[in-house]
């Protein structure tokens, strides 16, 4: 009997690990954080493809706006931790716990590759009357509460870069929430709103076009996308002491995931980062390469969950201590 026993746990074990080898098995689910046509959704639906093509199957990819993101994260670790459901998201996660949004963030989660990272820029509608951010914020002293800047809530970029620009100059404005960049760049357009602190790569081509003009690109130098954008220091010296800052996008799992999923799909992504296709569109909307996984993705995350809870801390958005978590305040 107790041999029986042994082999039908050894044929069990054989079969779950066979299981886990042939992983793939059916579709799988990405889950994007923000809306279509942000700068997170460019970045996903350009790498997946090529993900698809070494995991052998495909991912179908839904967008779940809300909560700055903390709808899709809470949805994916309500999930099994199998590698069928991906998150993929952006930096806003690492801020959660110290604004209240949730109680986990990319700690609690298993990276599969930090794929790429932007730059921030200002943006206006073409009849503001301003052209600098000097002027924009000369406008709006002039001008309490008139300048209508775009949001993505609590902890997202705009938040975070508006507050870097009023702990600056003590600038008065009213914010208005969008579920994600794209949406609130399209809003700039259509009058709705006046500023939007956005990812550069997400505003290049409407910069481009001529739909919205830059007034400050969030940087200590100038970029060859935009050269006759002055970098924000060169206005405001003040904001050196913020930078290098801006936002990153990656995919995660849920930890538990079987390692042999991890694997693979860690594979896939790092194949998906690598191709020449992918990189000349992260190249032309401004965006620079990170392919990140294992330890490299943690500690780059870690330093940027620091860095920018303290920052949302100091500026008094956060509802927490980062301390409250463990979280230690950037040398």
């Amino acid at each position: 009997m107790k041999t029986k026993f042994i082999s039908s746990l050894a044929a069990l074990t054989f079969i779950s690990t066979a299981a886990f080898a042939e992983y793939p098995t059916k579709d799988i689910q990405g889950v994007i954080q923000w809306g279509a046509g942000g700068s997170t959704d460019t970045v996903m639906r350009s790498v997946a493809p090529h993900a698809e093509k070494v995991l052998g199957t495909d991912i179908i990819l839904t967008n779940k706006t809300g909560g700055v993101g903390a709808i899709a994260t809470k949805l994916v670790n309500a999930k099994k931790a199998d590698g069928y459901t991906l998150l993929m998201g952006a930096e806003n996660p690492q801020m959660y716990k110290v604004l209240g949004l949730a109680n986990i963030d990319y700690s609690d989660m298993i990276p599969v590759n930090v794929l790429a990272r932007g730059i921030p820029i200002f943006v206006a509608s073409n009849d503001a009357p301003y052209n600098t951010i000097t002027e924009m914020v000369e406008y709006a002293s002039a001008n309490p509460k008139k300048v209508k800047f775009g949001s993505t809530g609590p902890g997202g970029l705009a938040s975070i870069v508006s507050a870097m620009l009023d702990g600056e100059v003590g600038i008065d404005v009213t914010t208005i929430p969008y579920d994600g960049d794209g949406p609130a760049l399209t809003a700039l357009q259509g009058g709705a709103i006046d500023v939007m602190p956005a990812v550069l790569g997400a505003a290049i081509e409407h910069i481009k076009a001529g739909r919205m003009k830059a007034i400050g690109l969030v940087d200590t130098v100038a970029n060859p996308l935009l050269p006759d954008v002055k970098p924000i220091t060169e206005e405001l010296p003040g904001f050196a002491n913020y930078l290098p800052y801006g936002p990153f996008f990656g995919v995660f799992v849920k930890k538990g995931t079987p390692d042999e999923a991890v694997a693979k799909l860690v594979e896939a992504f790092k194949a998906g980062a690598e191709a020449p296709d992918f990189k000349e569109l992260m190249d032309k909307r401004g965006f620079s390469i990170m392919n990140l996984s294992g330890d490299a993705a943690n500690k780059f995350l870690d330093n940027y969950r620091s860095v920018s809870s303290w920052v949302v801390f100091d500026s008094g958005i956060a509802k927490h201590s980062p301390e409250d978590f463990g979280i230690k305040r950037p040398e």
